[in-house]
């Protein structure tokens, strides 16, 4: 296993280095940091339980950690094919002597996203967070070669499922509670080899910003978190063309590509008390935009 990077290291550039989607991020050279050893918590998610998918590698998995370190026990989902990642991410939670859940399976399939979320209510009862980190990434240079299938999968993935698990979850959402959704700066800023991807991220942002209006009398806030070009195995699993791999993120202000525990912070604001007269909001977290 590849040593995890640094941020002076992250001004180098990467590896060439591909894998079949959707990727293990204990394969990547560097492994990226997910906060296990680097985040400090301040209990400031004591007693709350969250849902969150993609929670095996990437923003997903720091998300998780992060949340273990503030006091919250969660329930985790990701792919049957990234089991191996996910097992790590469990023994860090419970390390940190937090519940932690797996829940393998597709979010494309509408009746999982349901069961996911009737899982999680049976370990651990209500949850108060629901954190929407999962995502299909996969780039195409030519809309001739985008296929009718990788759109349908791209969308169920990013856009289906958001809806699916938060019709799930709202029975058992009470008042405080939030939903913090992921787009992307791709949602602004799309990029030509991701037309289908681009529009699910502004599909998302769009629909957080719907939802937080309608879920607002009921005292769910609805907020969102815009990465830019963080360090994840969606990026080398197809999410990004292979020229581009050696400089990713180098054209930020900071010069670099983010590290997915760079982002945790944001997504535990938004679950937080410190939070609570925030909704309808993206916070934007992409190293400077130019």
């Amino acid at each position: 296993m590849s040593e995890k990077m640094n941020l002076s290291q992250n001004s180098a550039n990467y590896p060439n280095q591909s894998q079949e989607e959707p990727g293990l991020q204990s394969l990547m050279s560097p492994v990226p940091d997910d906060g296990a050893t680097s985040y400090i918590g301040h209990e400031r998610l004591k007693y709350k339980k969250a849902i969150i998918t993609g929670g095996d590698s990437g923003i997903g998995r720091a998300v998780a950690i992060a949340y273990a370190h503030e006091g919250a026990d969660v329930v985790l989902n990701y792919l049957p094919e990234e089991e191996s990642d996910a097992q790590e991410v469990k023994g860090v939670i419970q390390s940190l002597g937090r519940e932690v859940k797996l829940v393998p399976g597709d979010l494309k399939d509408e009746a999982f996203s349901k069961r996911l979320v009737e899982e999680a209510v049976s370990f651990f009862g209500d949850p108060n967070i629901l954190v929407l980190a999962a995502g299909k990434q996969q780039a195409e240079v030519d809309i001739a070669s985008l296929s009718t299938q990788q759109m349908q999968d791209t969308y169920a993935t990013n856009v289906f499922s958001l809806v699916w698990l938060i019709k799930a979850a709202l029975p058992h959402l009470g008042p405080n509670s939030s939903i913090i959704t992921t787009n992307s700066i791709q949602a602004d800023q799309p990029s030509p080899f991701l037309v289908d991807y681009a529009g699910t991220k502004a599909a998302i942002k769009n629909m957080t910003f719907s939802l937080s209006k309608q879920l607002a009398s009921r005292g769910i806030r609805v907020n969102s978190v815009a990465p830019g070009p963080i360090w994840t195995p969606l990026q080398i699993a197809g999410g990004q063309l292979q020229e581009n791999i050696p400089s990713f993120g180098k054209n930020t202000l900071l010069g670099r590509a983010g590290e997915p525990a760079e982002l945790a912070g944001a997504y535990v604001f938004l679950a937080s008390d410190e939070a609570s007269y925030i909704t309808g909001e993206s916070i934007n977290v992409n190293g400077g935009v130019r």
